[in-house]
């Protein structure tokens, strides 16, 4: 047995548990304490921000029955025992209920579409038309996405896409990793460079007291670069494993049955384009829904299931029939529904344990200490690394830009700076960190071990955060505005 075979990276499920029980102890190790916090209205929203200057060291309390059950003492901190432990994904769950539930919807939704034979006769034409053309598709497709990634802060919403894409993938004759590749790269790489993306960029700027929607030059600049080297990226991947598929990193990972058999031929009928139509003006309202009206998940789940509704009378499905294909949607999404679950736990023990807040403080420390040049990377890096513990772009935004934006006022760097330093950490790190809900949530629909999406992710990662860096260097010399 080699040892790659020997370093084989656990269930997801096993390597979150590990993730969890290892904050879990951090919090007996690395000290507690707590800022002040203050309501705000950001973007419309009340928001829980932190209020700088104002960071307090908690005294542990460590006690037998805090390690079992749980201590609460008022004025201190008592680090996650044994019954935080094994509450954390449970509770992580309940806090993460609106996306687990909204997942699973989309799921049962998408079980429908397929059964009406809509999706694989869309397909079917095109790739016909881009029979010849896989990477001018491939290029077509991840700038239509990466747009909805960096406009509407799009990512959930392109989870019931993995198994679509995963199928183009196939009848190009490329991987499965490939096609996960397509939908997670694009959607990042636009996370990431935020032109508009209401989650990040402007829930930022609104507590920077930066004009919203402002610097977007550079940022569409740094757009369209980062896209390029996605797509380059990905593009000389597939064209290597296409000539020689034992290269492919999930070579030993076969097409399952199910895929053979959802890659049988359907007849493009009329009542197709009924649906795709309607489904698309559906979408369409639904995007428009959550800038206009403040939309979120269960709002955004129904309108996914006007879409089934639509579909299900279009294709004159009988009712039993629609039912069993939304219940079989609903079951293929059981882990990706409930990885997010997990994820949040990791969150949860470590605000338990209060620690959340002394990781701010110290890297606020830090920076300030360095001259402005290293302190933008260093905001970079760190924003990157808060994201292991908030993957959460409007929550990491509460909890640092309060910090990061006087910060740059202290370091001679513009706030707009600051805000992008943070953009580029949260996106790009999404692409990589196991407590992200989205990337776990693809990589089980997937079938892809973390491990060998780690292994094909880490040489554009680096290439990503390089490229951000030069961006932050370049913006610190203009004063970024």
């Amino acid at each position: 047995m080699n040892w790659r075979a020997r370093l084989k990276v656990p269930h997801v499920f096993v390597l979150l548990a590990g993730v969890i029980l290892v904050c879990s102890l951090a919090t007996y190790v690395i000290p507690s304490g707590a800022y002040q916090r203050e309501l705000r209205e950001v973007e419309g929203r009340t928001r829980t921000l932190l209020v700088p200057g104002t960071y307090e060291s908690l005294p542990k309390h460590i006690s037998v029955r805090g390690m079992l059950l749980g201590d609460d003492v008022e004025g201190e901190a008592t680090p996650v025992g044994l019954h935080g432990f094994l509450t954390a994904i449970p509770r992580g769950m309940e806090q993460a209920a609106d996306i687990i539930f909204f997942i699973f919807i989309i799921g049962g939704v998408l079980g429908i579409l397929e059964r009406t034979g809509v999706i694989s006769a869309a397909l079917g034409r095109l790739l016909g038309r881009f029979e010849n053309s896989g990477p001018l598709l491939t290029v077509v497709l991840m700038v239509v996405i990466a747009v909805g990634g960096s406009t509407l802060g799009m990512g959930e919403e392109f989870i019931p896409l993995v198994p679509v894409f995963l199928l183009v993938a196939r009848r190009l004759g490329y991987d499965r990793l490939y096609g996960m590749a397509l939908v997670l790269l694009a959607a990042d790489t636009g996370f990431a460079a935020a032109t508009t993306n209401p989650f990040t960029v402007s829930v930022a700027q609104g507590i920077a007291e930066v004009r919203l929607h402002s610097g977007m030059g550079l940022r569409v600049v740094f757009l369209v670069c980062a896209l390029t080297v996605s797509i380059v990226y990905l593009l000389r991947y597939g064209a290597r494993t296409r000539r020689d598929p034992s290269l492919s990193l999930v070579a030993d990972l076969p097409w399952d049955a199910d895929d053979e058999a959802d890659a049988a031929p359907v007849s493009y009928r009329r009542y197709h384009t009924w649906i795709i139509v309607s489904c698309t003006l559906i979408f369409a309202f639904i995007l428009l829904a959550t800038q206009r009206y403040g939309w979120w998940m269960s709002d955004m789940g129904g309108g996914f299931l006007l879409m089934a509704i639509v579909a299900t009378a279009a294709a004159r499905l009988p009712l039993d029939d629609a039912v069993h294909a939304f219940v079989k949607g609903m079951q293929e999404m059981v882990v990706a529904a409930l990885v997010v679950g997990f994820a949040r736990g990791i969150s949860v023990v470590l605000s338990d344990g209060q620690i959340i807040d002394t990781i701010v403080h110290g890297a606020a420390t830090l920076l300030i200490q360095v001259p402005r040049h290293v302190a933008v990377l260093g905001m970079l890096g760190f924003e990157s690394t808060l994201n292991l513990f908030i993957p959460s772009g409007s929550g990491q935004a509460a909890v640092s830009m309060p910090l990061m934006a006087p910060l740059a006022d202290v370091l001679s760097i513009t706030r707009q700076t600051a805000v992008f330093a943070f953009t580029c950490g949260d996106g790009f790190s999404n692409m990589i960190i196991p407590t992200s809900g989205i990337l776990m949530a693809m990589l089980g629909l997937s079938h892809i071990p973390y491990g060998r999406w780690l292994r094909f992710m880490a040489p554009l990662f680096v290439q990503l955060m390089a490229l951000a860096a030069v961006f932050l260097i370049v913006a610190v010399a203009i004063g970024y505005h």
